[in-house]
């Protein structure tokens, strides 16, 4: 559904950020893009999109070239940009603009998400709160029931009790058909959530593995004192004692602690795809 190829990006003539991409993703997941502010993500998703192009090499996203922007395409994807901008509009005049562009889009969906995500509003759209802007968007966005949903920060602006629902309706909206790809440098916000991981840093793919497969590849344990049994990936001291990331060599599947994942995979880059080749 969404194939990068020899993917080449950079915003000025000879200083690449992402060099010889490949990275396949298909429908049925929520895909999880973690990285550091400004490792990149935002880049990748404007390629997905059609609002920034490959330097060389091809994106497709439903079979689409993004940077056409055809109607074809747009109607199959929708974009949910870290900072949202609302116009002066109420939600039935919003509704009665931009629905027809989305031929699967459902009222009583938008009705719905609005009601779970507490948004209830007779205002024009731009005299709520950030928060509350962001929350239309996402229940919008859900209501068009496009294929493709590709969100870059959208739980940033939103409450913890928000967060949560935010979980929620993205959990009860997956279906087979639809691909989720939401990128974030908040890790916590997306526990229990994705189906997969990929991490990138400096426009270099570090990781791009199912969680299932995370968990039978490293062991996430805490350690009452210093580790040195095997090579540790990354260590820090919480209040239970000292948390280690190490390869799961005594099998069985560990739970796995996306922070603790996205840190060993920032900070010991090569063990980590040493790991994951095998």
């Amino acid at each position: 559904m969404i194939r990068f190829e020899n993917f080449c990006f950079g915003y000025k003539p000879g200083a690449l950020l992402y060099r010889n991409l490949q990275l396949s993703l298909e429908s049925g997941k929520i895909y999880g893009l973690l990285g550091k502010n400004g490792a990149g993500k935002s880049t990748l998703l404007k390629n997905l999109t059609g609002l920034l192009y490959p330097s060389s090499g091809q994106v497709s996203v439903n079979g689409f070239n993004p940077s056409g922007r055809k109607p074809s395409f747009l109607q199959t994807i929708y974009f949910i940009p870290e900072e949202v901008h609302v116009p002066a509009l109420t939600i039935n005049s919003y509704v009665a603009l931009w629905a027809p562009f989305y031929p699967g889009f459902s009222r009583e969906m938008l009705d719905n998400y609005l009601d779970k995500l507490d948004v209830k509003t007779d205002h024009k759209l731009n005299k709520l709160s950030f928060g509350q802007q962001k929350k239309f968007i996402i229940a919008f966005a859900l209501a068009c029931n496009t294929n493709v949903l590709i969100m870059d920060e959208p739980t940033n602006g939103l409450d913890i009790p928000s967060k949560k629902r935010f979980r929620k309706l993205i959990s009860s909206s997956m279906h087979e058909d639809r691909l989720i790809f939401i990128s974030t440098h908040q890790t916590r916000d997306l526990e229990n959530l994705i189906d997969q991981v990929i991490i990138v840093d400096n426009g270099e793919l570090l990781l791009n593995a199912p969680v299932d497969i995370i968990g039978q590849k490293l062991s996430f344990k805490i350690v009452e004192e210093s580790y040195a049994a095997q090579a540790v990936l990354y260590e820090e001291e919480n209040m239970y004692g000292r948390a280690v990331v190490t390869a799961n060599i005594a099998g069985g599947e560990s739970r796995i602690n996306l922070e603790q994942l996205f840190n060993a995979a920032t900070e010991n880059p090569e063990m980590v795809k040493a790991i994951f080749k095998n």
